[in-house]
């Protein structure tokens, strides 16, 4: 059985289709993220990679998160993070505006256009602040050097690196759009964000494999671990809990119909990686924002800044509990805006 149903995805020529396109347009996403930005000193930026402290921590995962086009300071640094930050701004005022809490329940196929299109209109603000957030950052962590071979400011060459990253960010979430709509339906983003968290384990296991000091028990030991957890994260993904319903019976001229026992199918895992990414892009932004005071000449902004940069940059307990406890919010907040789309009352 589970032969034919692996032929079979290959002989449905509407499902080859999809899955050629979906690969086509994820390599395509691959070679642009080699594409450089213009105007940035690639060896200062590959020497972060190497430094400690909490400097290297935030940068080493950015880096792990953008699938390594941070170390490379591509086009596609940014990801399309901006506007995963974009759609939690526009989700999380839905429900306190009343107006457009209305228009989402009165009509739910406009509204979700409707916040679609005020999410692309966001995020175009927010990739140009995510772009100088991230070179200030950057900056910071330098002490004195500049990952740019100019000096920053509002100049021509400072505008094109930051179009040049927004231009990116753009592209890859029209690649995803487009993903979702020829490829494998309303997973485009996600198999972005996922071919860019995964586009480094082919060379860390090469790497690791060529490692003689640790010896082939190490190799083994790792894809032993990485074929179980993706194992054990379909397993938790195709998993359902299955609600009973009962269905009254009606009336059909003189007759009643019998109530109709049935299951309402939920994921177990409704929200998927999604609360994982609204938790690191929430935690990211006031980072991203302390950047800009860190070399403030008032002596209280700067220590300040300091404070909420190295509190925010992914060390110490601190930052461990909040993601915790982001990730639970976000998983509730979003499983309950899914759960309230599929009108199930």
């Amino acid at each position: 059985m589970k032969r034919s149903a692996w032929r079979y995805l290959w002989k449905s020529e509407d499902i080859r289709n999809k899955l050629l396109i979906t690969f086509l347009l994820l390599i395509i996403y691959r070679f642009a993220a080699n594409i450089p930005v213009p105007g940035v000193d690639r060896a200062v930026v590959a020497s972060l990679a190497n430094s400690g402290g909490a400097a290297g921590t935030l940068f080493n995962m950015l880096d792990l998160l953008s699938g390594g086009t941070v170390s490379n300071f591509s086009i596609l640094a940014m990801g399309v993070y901006p506007y995963i930050t974009a759609q939690i701004i526009i989700q999380l005022l839905a429900p306190i505006i009343p107006a457009l809490d209305r228009r989402l329940k009165e009509n739910p196929r406009e509204g979700q256009k409707f916040m679609e299109k005020w999410t692309m209109l966001l995020t175009i603000p927010m990739a140009a602040l995510t772009a100088i957030g991230q070179i200030n950052i950057f900056n910071s962590m330098l002490r004195g050097q500049s990952i740019l071979y100019y000096d920053p400011g509002f100049n021509l060459p400072t505008i094109t690196t930051v179009v040049s990253m927004m231009a990116g960010t753009l592209f890859g979430i029209w690649l995803g759009q487009l993903i979702s709509e020829f490829g494998i339906p309303n997973q485009g983003l996600s198999l972005i964000i996922f071919s860019g968290i995964v586009a480094n384990i082919p060379s860390n296991l090469y790497s690791i494999f060529l490692d003689r000091q640790n010896g082939w028990w190490l190799f083994i030991l790792i894809v032993m671990l990485l074929v179980f957890t993706i194992y054990a994260i379909i397993y938790v993904q195709q998993g359902r809990r299955f609600v009973p319903v009962l269905f009254p019976g009606r009336r059909v001229g003189n007759r009643m119909s019998m109530p109709v026992r049935s299951n309402l199918p939920l994921m177990v895992n409704m929200a998927g990686m999604i609360p994982l990414i609204f938790a690191q892009s929430f935690l990211t932004f006031p980072a991203i924002l302390a950047s800009f005071f860190i070399n403030s000449e008032v002596e209280w902004v700067a220590n300040f800044a300091t404070t909420i940069y190295n509190a925010f940059s992914g060390q110490g307990p601190f930052y461990a509990l909040i993601y915790f406890i982001l990730v639970v919010a976000f998983t509730f907040f979003y499983t309950d805006v899914l759960f309230q789309q599929q009108n199930y009352g």
